[in-house]
């Protein structure tokens, strides 16, 4: 069963024109190519230079924080997770622990969501290369990217939508089910936010 942060058993704050909408951040995290969805939907790519070397981690550190302010802005965020054959990744796993740090001080909770569920999410498959989830963006949403990374960003942000109750368009029913997979965060920390 698919879980929603907005249900009948869960009242919500409501306006003329229905439940606030949250602000979900879709993170696709690279140490030279980070893929970032912003909450109103802009996608952009954080972009290093190899011979900074470890300064890369700052570059990323300092480029997230002046996204996200103090976090008042942001109430969820979505991050591709490494897959789970390289949970113990060193380079990548780097850039996590900066964008997990990052969210923490900013105090925005976050949910981390392997490739193969969002690649399920996006297209009905949890395997293949990236071409899929870029045509099923256009398909869906009648968008295109710049590069792959904000392509995922902006799935990610999505399946945020979705599992908040809000979602952007409509999937399959059995695509939005794999979200079921991932761990959320408690509903009042993202309301609360």
């Amino acid at each position: 069963m698919t879980a929603f942060l907005f249900d009948a058993e869960v009242p919500v704050a409501t306006t003329a024109a229905g439940p606030p909408a949250l602000r979900v951040l879709g993170l696709d995290l690279s140490l030279t190519a980070t893929g970032v969805c912003l909450t109103d939907g802009t996608t952009l790519t954080i972009k290093t230079r190899q011979k900074d070397g470890d300064r890369r981690l700052v570059h990323i550190a300092d480029a997230l924080t002046s996204m996200i302010g103090d976090g008042s802005t942001v109430d969820l965020a979505v991050v591709e997770d490494l897959p789970k054959h390289a949970m113990a990744a060193g380079i990548t796993g780097m850039v996590h622990g900066v964008a997990r740090a990052v969210l923490l001080r900013a105090g925005i909770p976050y949910a981390l969501v392997v490739p193969a569920t969002l690649k399920a999410f996006a297209t009905g498959k949890g395997a293949g290369d990236k071409t899929p989830m870029a045509i099923a963006a256009l398909k869906r949403a009648g968008r295109e990217f710049a590069d792959d990374n904000q392509c995922d960003a902006w799935w990610l942000r999505a399946a945020g939508l979705d599992w908040c109750g809000q979602p952007e368009f409509t999937l399959p029913t059995v695509q939005r089910e794999r979200l079921g997979k991932v761990v959320w965060p408690d509903r009042e920390a993202v309301t609360a936010s």
